[in-house]
């Protein structure tokens, strides 16, 4: 047993990654837009079913996206390509007018800032945390992005604060606080380009409401790109500047919605006819495609 355990040690800790730099690679962005340019994606590049197919899509710089769709659509596949956490198979993305292949991959991925649906805490301080992604955040800074994230009125309740000991995997904290910490977390970097993979899903209705409505006037004020994924057609509308409403045939766009009402959207949005007229629109295309990939 010991002896294959060192053999699989060995053989990990000898794979050269498949991603990698080219020469020069480019250390600045001119802006948060994102294009996806004919891009078709599978994991196994080429000889496995596309996760992703013929994908024509053109994001401005500034603009908030709501990615919704059925289980295994590709959405989360879909803004992995952004940060590069895989490459393509044919076709190009590119942030802020490059290719993502052409950018130093550390530099990408600190503009590029991601929230996933799983979020991880590690052990140390709260700050400690805070400054995983920019170890050169200051605590000004770290109070900002806590106060955009709706964390910074639990900290302030922790005898310690900000110095607070957090327990390895945030163990000593809720689900919905460790939430926060981690869009946070995500903030304090200063992205040009924020990835949210159902950001809300552990955040009471309040919580969400409020959370939602912090973030909306930062990325406003900011003007930074912002694509999230979620299952809530209400909440894609509320948030979303244009809903992309993904199909599993295989991983291709179904349509883009344009949301054309202005911000701020309140609970009272929800009960204009223009809102239920989008999300009967949104939703019956959504359930459509649940009914096609049942077949």
């Amino acid at each position: 047993m010991s002896t294959a355990s060192i053999r699989r040690i060995s053989e990990i800790l000898k794979e050269t990654p498949d991603l990698h730099n080219g020469e020069n690679p480019a250390k600045d962005m001119k802006d948060g837009s994102v294009d996806f340019n004919n891009v078709s994606f599978s994991y196994k590049h080429g000889s496995g079913k596309m996760v992703l197919n013929n994908i024509d899509l053109h994001i401005r710089s500034g603009e908030t996206i709501g990615i919704i769709g059925s289980t295994g659509c590709g959405k989360t596949s879909l803004v992995n390509l952004i940060s590069r956490l895989y490459d393509v198979d044919e076709g190009s993305v590119c942030v802020g007018g490059k290719d993502v292949r052409d950018y130093d991959m550390e530099y990408l991925r600190d503009q590029v800032s991601v929230v996933l649906q799983k979020n991880v805490l590690f052990s140390g301080t709260i700050l400690d945390n805070l400054r995983w992604g920019n170890e050169n955040a200051t605590d000004a800074e770290c109070i900002e992005a806590c106060k955009a994230a709706c964390a910074d009125e639990f900290i302030e309740r922790f005898p310690d604060k900000y110095e607070t000991y957090i327990e390895q995997g945030g163990t000593n904290v809720s689900g919905g606080q460790k939430q926060r910490l981690c869009i946070a977390r995500a903030l304090a970097v200063k992205p040009e380009v924020l990835l949210m993979d159902e950001p809300f899903g552990a955040l009471d209705a309040q919580t969400r409401t409020q959370l939602q409505t912090e973030l909306l006037e930062t990325w406003q004020r900011e003007k930074k790109t912002c694509f999230f994924i979620t299952h809530d057609v209400e909440e894609a509308i509320i948030l979303a500047q244009t809903v992309i409403i993904m199909s599993a045939r295989p991983g291709r766009i179904r349509d883009i919605v344009k949301i054309d009402i202005p911000y701020p959207r309140t609970q009272e949005t929800k009960m204009t006819k223009e809102f239920m007229e989008l999300k009967n629109e949104i939703w019956s295309q959504v359930y459509q495609e649940y009914l096609e990939v049942r077949k």
